[in-house]
This record gives C-alpha cells, structure tokens and sequence, in this order.
C-alpha cells in the first residue's frame, strides 16, 4: 500500500508562490498574440500600398518564401 506525501505531484497547490498569476498570464497572452499579429502582417500583409515602409519590396523580398511556404499569393 502507497501513500500520498505531500510532495506527490498529483496533490500538489497550483495556488502557492510558484503558479503564475492572473495579471502575468494575461500579459504574456498579449503580448504573443501582438507579436503573432505583426508576424502576419510582414509575412502576408505588407505589400505595396499597405506598406509601413512606403513603395519599397524590402520586406515582402526579406520574407518572399515564408510567403509562398504559407499559402500567400504574391505574384
């Protein structure tokens, strides 16, 4: 017969000092959902008139074959 200590990982407090709070976990969610949408937008967004950096391809050629290996048309 086993018992449980209480160092057993199946009884142990998710509460204490080592769980991540509310406030943490909200911000770490911002903040890749903000990087993942800049990602999107210089891998499949900008492109000609909806460029951050005028009529130069700079950035659609930097990123050209991410673009095509994603699905995104781009000529």
């Amino acid at each position: 017969m086993t018992t449980l200590s209480s160092h057993d990982h199946r009884s142990r407090d998710w509460s204490g000092s080592g769980a991540l709070s509310r406030t943490r976990v909200a911000v770490i969610l911002t903040a890749t959902v903000l990087l993942a949408l800049l990602a999107y937008y210089f891998i499949g967004v900008d492109e000609g008139m909806t460029s951050l950096f005028g009529q130069t391809m700079v950035v659609h050629e930097w990123v050209h074959d991410a673009r095509h290996f994603l699905g995104f048309p781009c000529h």
